[in-house]
């Protein structure tokens, strides 16, 4: 086989769905409904960003800013149903890293997993890193002390030496991972509704503070203003696919994935909508700056009373739980699926016939999430995995087109509405916003995937399970 052969072969989708839960020394196994699913990507979507980016997006756009959330969900939408048509068709954990192996090629689904790396461990560790912030905003609020910065801050943090929080909630999240799939789903899904609760919550005090005023002139920067607000809240929708990494162990995949990728930007939509509104009609939009946060909007709307803000600030800690416990789920899943594959190192593919959970692989990628958290300042880092995500997110929708083209007969959960209309904008939407990112991200990305691409040369493609296949068919021929 040549070289360029071997980069481009691909896995045929069936021989994925086939090995679908099967790993070595057992098997995962299939507990999650569309209901835990669905909060799984709610989980994962509706994190820390609500409560902040409104102090982003408002100045820029005014009241509008809330036509901005809807202009981002409908941007996102468009590599939601792609997602949705993948997910339905090979239902496997390895989410756009599957998807790519087997529309796109060996090497394309390589960069496609070391994104999702990316995205997912860095991401994760960098919310685990500042959940020691959020932390002593509520310690504040409710008992007016602090953890030292000494150690509840990373390293390059004023004071920070060793973030322990970070290590604190990445074990307990650990502790849940490892019990099984089933457990962890039911505590997500009750963090996902307390969070729920909190915003809830937010909007029944803002809205009693609802002045029809503060909308007036409800656009002033027309469209121009609105699409930079969407552009600027577009990332707080990032997590809507974490549903997709669970397909080994969903009861129903092919019907729930789909439903469950949709209802969830559905959800988290109507959510910022509703949370933007009552934000903006509490707060006049001129007041709004870089640092409001909704716990502003509540100082403001009850005049300067503190436990409104004490609640809030419960929400952000139960928010970031939910977010570390999905990702870091979505991280060993997809590692799961990469082992399988033989592009890593078949300890992350073992699987506890007791618990059916991967012990090791979770074990492995807790503890490079904490130290990472713990002692690294990601700077820049974090930043990139913005367009990771974007990365994974074009090559999805690609995915889509050249699957109805090579496998048009495959049993599909969900079929992309508007073909090829759809998917297509979905790859423009994602390369536009990727060419909007600072330079520095894209050095940082293009020397991660440089580095990816060592990686693979020097262990994936000699290790690669479909290219030992191909070597024995033709030995034998």
């Amino acid at each position: 086989m040549s070289l360029l052969q071997s980069l481009t072969r691909r896995k045929p989708a069936e021989r994925i769905a086939a090995e679908g839960g099967h790993g070595e020394g057992g098997e995962l196994r299939r507990t999650m409904g569309l209901l835990q699913l669905t909060l799984f990507s709610v989980g994962a979507t509706l994190g820390t960003g609500i409560f902040f980016v409104l102090g982003e997006a408002v100045p820029v756009a005014g009241p509008a800013a809330v036509l901005g959330f809807v202009l981002a969900a409908v941007t996102a939408l468009f590599s939601a149903l792609s997602y949705a048509e993948l997910a339905g068709t090979i239902p496997v954990s390895g989410s756009s890293y599957s998807y790519a192996y087997a529309t796109m090629g060996e090497l394309v689904a390589w960069v496609c997993g070391w994104c999702l790396l990316l995205e997912y461990a860095v991401s994760v560790s960098a919310v685990a890193s500042s959940w020691g912030g959020y932390l002593n905003s509520f310690l504040e609020s409710a008992f007016g002390s602090q953890l030292p910065a000494a150690v509840s801050a990373s390293p390059g943090s004023e004071g920070g030496m060793v973030n322990l929080p970070a290590v604190l909630i990445v074990f307990l999240v650990t502790l849940l991972l490892l019990r099984g799939a089933s457990e962890s789903a039911t505590a997500n899904t009750i963090m996902v509704f307390l969070k729920v609760a909190v915003l809830a919550f937010f909007c029944v005090i803002a809205f009693t503070a609802f002045r029809t005023g503060n909308l007036a002139g409800f656009a002033p920067m027309g469209a121009a203003g609105i699409a930079a607000a969407g552009s600027k809240v577009f990332f707080s929708y990032i997590g809507f696919d974490a549903a997709s990494t669970a397909g080994e162990e969903a009861k129903n995949p092919r019907r729930d994935l789909p439903l469950a990728i949709l209802l969830s930007l559905a959800i988290v939509t109507a959510i910022y909508v509703v949370v933007g509104l009552a934000a903006v009609g509490a707060l006049a939009w001129r007041e709004f700056d870089s640092e409001t946060s909704l716990a502003d909007v509540l100082n403001a709307a009850t005049g300067g009373s503190t436990w409104p803000a004490l609640v809030l600030s419960f929400g952000v800690v139960i928010s970031m739980g939910t977010v570390v416990l999905t990702v870091l789920y979505g991280q060993t899943r997809i590692l799961f699926a990469m082992s399988r594959d033989g592009l890593v190192p078949r300890v992350f593919q073992r699987v506890s016939r007791r618990t059916s959970v991967p012990v090791a692989n979770t074990v492995i990628v807790s503890t490079f999430v904490a130290l990472l958290a713990a002692v690294v300042p990601l700077g820049q880092l974090a930043e990139a995995t913005s367009i990771g995500t974007l990365f994974a997110f074009a090559l999805v929708n690609i995915g889509v087109i050249v699957l109805r083209r090579t496998s048009p007969d495959l049993e599909r959960g969900f079929r992309v509405p508007l073909f090829p209309l759809t998917p297509v904008l979905g790859v423009l939407f994602c390369v536009g916003l990727m060419a909007g990112l600072d330079g520095i991200t894209w050095v940082v990305f293009l020397i991660w995937t440089a580095f990816g691409l060592a990686v693979y040369f020097a262990y994936g493609r000699r290790h690669s399970a479909l290219g030992r296949t191909a070597s024995t068919a033709k030995e034998v021929s």
